[in-house]
């Protein structure tokens, strides 16, 4: 368990994401894991994978679904900020002024030593994914979020506060949509 023990709501905010979705944003397991996040060669790679999939085990031991899927979350970021560097000089992937990809590096120096710092992070990102109890605590936070999610959303109806307004139109095939709160009629 973290430090300080987050409320239902505080978990319930959680949210898996995509990838490395939120990963610098949710406390306090990023300054619990961050730390232990270091990729600049293979041996620190060793060093920090290990160490992470240490933390990824002990929070599984305390049945935190959180607090494994951070680890997870860093573990997948260690293979891809080392690939990164990997493919370009730097760890710039788009160029300051233009926002245009810059191309992958052909060669340069430490492009071995990261690539394979990146492939260290993904055997062990891999074995966290495949974890029976990540897995099945996944399954559970899941259900208990989307039911958390209903009665939210039910309890908000009921109360008249909040509803969905459209607004703008539709962009990248998804419909922008903003809280309204609506006003009690006096």
């Amino acid at each position: 368990m973290p430090s300080q023990p987050l409320t239902n709501t505080q978990r319930m905010a959680y949210r898996i994401g995509r990838g490395e979705t939120g990963v610098l944003t949710f406390e306090p397991y990023k300054s619990e894991i961050l730390p232990l996040w270091r990729f600049k060669t293979p041996a620190i790679a060793r060093q920090s994978s290990k160490a992470i999939y240490a933390k990824f085990l002990e929070y599984g031991e305390q049945d935190d679904f959180i607090g494994m899927d951070m680890s997870r979350k860093f573990l997948q970021m260690g293979m891809t900020r080392a690939k990164r560097y990997a493919n370009h000089a730097g760890g710039r992937k788009y160029d300051k002024k233009t926002g245009e990809e810059l191309e992958k590096s052909t060669g340069h120096v430490g492009m071995e030593e990261k690539l394979e710092s990146s492939a260290v992070f993904k055997e062990v990102w891999e074995r966290a994914k495949r974890d029976e109890g990540y897995v099945r605590l996944k399954e559970v936070f899941q259900k208990e979020q989307k039911e958390w999610d209903k009665e939210r959303k039910k309890i908000k109806k009921e109360e008249g506060d909040v509803g969905d307004v459209v607004v703008g139109e539709k962009k990248g095939g998804k419909m922008k949509t903003e809280k309204k709160i609506k006003e009690e009629e006096n």
